[in-house]
C-alpha cells in the first residue's frame, strides 16, 4: 500500500498479475475477473466534478448550520466511487446534490463539463425507499421513467425485455411489486434506472435493509451489471467492507461540517467477496479513520468530550 495520508492510500495485492485483455477486461490468473473501467485522473475529464461545493442550513432557531465544507471530488468515466462517513456528515446530501434536487450554496457541480442546475435523465437516484409503484406491474414500472422521457413505444417494449432479462425478472414482468420479495423489489429498481439509460447512477444505501444472503446475491448482481454497461456509479454505504467489495475508490467524508477527509484506491482484483481476508484488511484502516469520525458525532450529540479525546 501506497500512502499519503493525508488524502489518499492504495489498496492492492501483489501476488497475481492483472492483464488488460483486447477488450479491455481484467484478467487474475485463469479465472476472468469483473471489468475496471476506472481511469486514470490524468485521462480525459471527469464525469462528475464536485468543485468547492459548500453547503448551509438554517436552523429552527434561527442559526446557519454548516453541512458541507469545500467539497472537492472527482468521479470518472465508469468508476465505481463509494462514499462512507459517518451518520449525519452529508453523504446522502451529496447525491441529492449531483442528482440535481437541492444547489450548493456555493461551489460548481459539473457533469462532463456542464453545469447541474436542475435533475436531469443523465443522472438517476436509487433511494433506500426504492420508490417502486404498487399499482403497477414489474414491466411497467420499469417502463416508467422511459414514458416519461417520451421514448416510442416499441423502443419501451424491447429495453423492459433487455433490462428484465439483464437483472433475471423477465417471469415476473406481469407480477405487482407486493408480490416480490425484497431483493427482487431492488433489482426493478434498478431495471427501472438503467431501462432510462443514464450515464451515472446515484445509489443511496440502496441494500441496507435487506438480509445479508440477499444483500451478497445483489453485490454480485450490480457488480456484473455495472461491467455490462459501463456506467458510472456513486454509492453511499455505511458498510466498509461493502465499499471495498464494490469500489474502484473509497472517499471518507468528515462529521459535520462534512469534507473529504481521505480518499482510498482499491486494487484489489476482482471479483471479491465480503468475507475476503484481504477485504477486511483494507476496511480495517478505512475503520480507524472512521470511527475517529463517529466519536465527534457522539460527542456532539450526547456532549462527552472525552470521546474526542
Amino acid at each position: 500500500m501506497t500512502a499519503n495520508r493525508a488524502l489518499q492510500s492504495s489498496f492492492s495485492v501483489g501476488r497475481r498479475d492483472l492483464a488488460r485483455t483486447a477488450t479491455g477486461r481484467w484478467k487474475t490468473g485463469e479465472s476472468p475477473s469483473v471489468v475496471s473501467l476506472r481511469q486514470a485522473e490524468s485521462e480525459g475529464n471527469p464525469k462528475v466534478h464536485l468543485d468547492g461545493i459548500s453547503l448551509s442550513y438554517r436552523t429552527n432557531d434561527g442559526k446557519s448550520l454548516l453541512a458541507l465544507d469545500n467539497i472537492q471530488l472527482k468521479v470518472h468515466p465508469g468508476e465505481f466511487l463509494c462514499i462512507v462517513g459517518p451518520s449525519g456528515c452529508g453523504k446522502s446530501t451529496l447525491l441529492h446534490l449531483i442528482a440535481g434536487l437541492q444547489q450548493p450554496t456555493s461551489g460548481r457541480i459539473l457533469m462532463d463539463n456542464k453545469p447541474v442546475t436542475a435533475p436531469g435523465t443523465d443522472r438517476i437516484l436509487i433511494f433506500q425507499e426504492l420508490g417502486l409503484f404498487p399499482w403497477l406491474k414489474v414491466g411497467e414500472n420499469v417502463e416508467f421513467g422511459m414514458k416519461m422521457k417520451g421514448v416510442p413505444k416499441a423502443e419501451r417494449q424491447e429495453r423492459v425485455d433487455y433490462y428484465l432479462r439483464l437483472v433475471h425478472l423477465s417471469q415476473f414482468r406481469d407480477s405487482y411489486t407486493h408480490q416480490l420479495s425484497g431483493g427482487m423489489r431492488q433489482r426493478v429498481a434498478l431495471a427501472r434506472a438503467l431501462a432510462t439509460e443514464p450515464d451515472v447512477l446515484l445509489m443511496d444505501e440502496p441494500f441496507a435493509a435487506l438480509d445479508a444472503q440477499t444483500r451478497d446475491l445483489l453485490h454480485d448482481e450490480l457488480e456484473r451489471l455495472w461491467a455490462e454497461t459501463g456506467r458510472t456509479i456513486i454509492f453511499v454505504t455505511h458498510n466498509v467492507r461493502e465499499a471495498i467489495r464494490l469500489g474502484d475508490r473509497v472517499a471518507l467524508i468528515s462529521f459535520r461540517p462534512g469534507k473529504v477527509k481521505r480518499e482510498y484506491h482499491v486494487d484489489l482484483p476482482r471479483p471479491r467477496q465480503l468475507e475476503d481476508v484481504s477485504v477486511a484488511l483494507c476496511a480495517r484502516e478505512i475503520l480507524d479513520d472512521l470511527r475517529e469520525e463517529i466519536n465527534k458525532s457522539l460527542a456532539e450529540q450526547y456532549g462527552d468530550k472525552e470521546l474526542q479525546a
